[in-house]
């Protein structure tokens, strides 16, 4: 199974100003940097593993509720209501595919209370020099892939993911600013399709 595409934005010179030196940044600061908001929005740049780029916007509502919206003409959707996460693609034939929070990396930055000092699926907290990078990988079906969360500091930020799937393949998503702590209503992350019969991955 490959991990859901975003896991899940800006313009990409972003990603390259980066601070000259930083010390790693412990889980700990990483934890209170999720923990110092609820509510979340801003556009994300997404670098596919064939060269091809993707733009759009993120939302993120704690806890559990992130809506990812593609830019035309991809017009593919990723939305997560706090149970499953739901995949939309309008050129799909097979509709909406669901799979469990719970079981994807995307619910240790959407917990209640972040805590990364004791997330299981945290297996790597590396520094080189200039981010820290924290890997998050369900430890029981490693074949899923992995997702490394890309941080700078002064201010501490996640700047990009990098998801590895299982055929080895990577996606690079590239965060703009943030904007927090605004109001977002709980119906911008209702999954369309999901209840009327979609597809589920549930291993």
């Amino acid at each position: 199974m490959k991990l859901i595409p975003v896991l899940a934005a800006g313009a990409l010179s972003v990603a390259m100003a980066l601070p000259a030196a930083a010390e790693k940044l412990s889980l700990s600061q990483l934890s209170s940097y999720f923990n110092g908001f609820r509510t979340a929005q801003g556009e994300f740049t997404q670098i596919n593993d064939d060269g091809t780029i993707s733009t759009g916007r993120l939302y993120i509502k704690r806890p559990g509720r992130v809506r990812f919206e593609y830019d035309p003409p991809e017009r593919t959707l990723v939305v997560a209501d706090g149970v499953t996460v739901g995949v939309v693609d309008p050129k799909s034939n097979t509709g909406p595919e669901g799979y469990p929070l719970h079981r994807t990396p995307l619910k240790i930055i959407l917990a209640n209370r972040v805590d990364l000092t004791r997330e299981r699926m945290v297996t790597g907290h590396d520094s080189d020099g200039k981010t820290t990078t924290v890997r998050a990988q369900d430890p029981e079906h490693p074949e899923y892939g992995s997702i490394d969360l890309v941080f700078t500091a002064d201010p501490v930020q996640l700047r990009q993911w990098i998801v590895n799937d299982d055929s080895g393949s990577k996606t690079t998503v590239v965060l703009g600013n943030m904007e927090t702590g605004m109001q977002l209503a709980n119906d911008r992350f209702v999954i369309p399709g999901i209840g009327t019969g979609p597809k589920r991955n549930d291993r």
